[in-house]
């Protein structure tokens, strides 16, 4: 792709090192900044900047926080003996969208993986394991969700939880799998139409 400018060249190369952003979104973005007011300009680069430099990791959960307890963690609104286990943020955020639970949460920073080279070591568990077994901060845990994807690597860091918790006494639980609201059956994969048969429920 040939370039007007070398400016541009570089705003686009820039911008489509973002994920998802092709090098003709990248364009059509630098010059839609191009024709902005240079206050706006500034005004994107300073949150950018505010958001690298700024931003830090809640100390009990390790969610991304403004403080050194994100707002959830700081709530006496929230139940502080249900955790949900999540794999990163954005599980967070897709949950409370539902506005369904109420409880603290723990993020994992990732999962279990050989292939990449990730190991527990390499993620937030030990961490959990202290706050589940009583951390002098912590109030009694009574339940753990593991929200984790039902992928083979979400469910081996699952399993791995679940064995470092045994002897707590904490209720496990997962959340629930199965066919989608408005799916076919037809077109579900047997393990998931596999996994609703096993984990039905009571008809109400």
């Amino acid at each position: 792709m040939n370039y007007p400018s070398k400016l541009i060249e570089n705003a686009v190369n820039e911008i489509a090192r973002l994920p998802g952003i092709g090098k003709k979104s990248a364009l059509r973005l630098a010059l839609h900044l191009l024709k902005q007011e240079k206050e706006e300009i500034h005004s994107l680069t300073d949150a950018l900047i505010a958001l690298r430099e700024q931003i830090c990791y809640c100390a009990r959960c390790h969610n991304i926080s403004d403080a050194e307890y994100c707002m959830i963690c700081s709530s006496n609104r929230r139940d502080q003996s249900v955790i949900c286990v999540v794999t990163d943020t954005r599980d967070v955020m897709a949950i409370e969208n539902t506005a369904q639970y109420n409880g603290l949460y723990h993020v994992l920073g990732g999962v279990i993986s050989p292939i990449e080279g990730i190991g527990p070591s390499e993620l937030h568990i030990e961490s959990l394991i202290r706050r589940v077994y009583g951390a002098p901060e912590d109030q009694p845990v009574k339940e753990v969700i593991l929200a984790l994807s039902p992928t083979m690597e979400g469910d081996t860091t699952a399993f791995y939880i679940q064995k470092k918790l045994r002897d707590s006494g904490v209720k496990i639980s997962t959340i629930a799998r199965g066919i989608p609201v408005g799916g076919d059956l037809e077109y579900a994969d047997e393990v998931t139409l596999g996994r609703s048969i096993v984990g039905r429920l009571a008809y109400e």
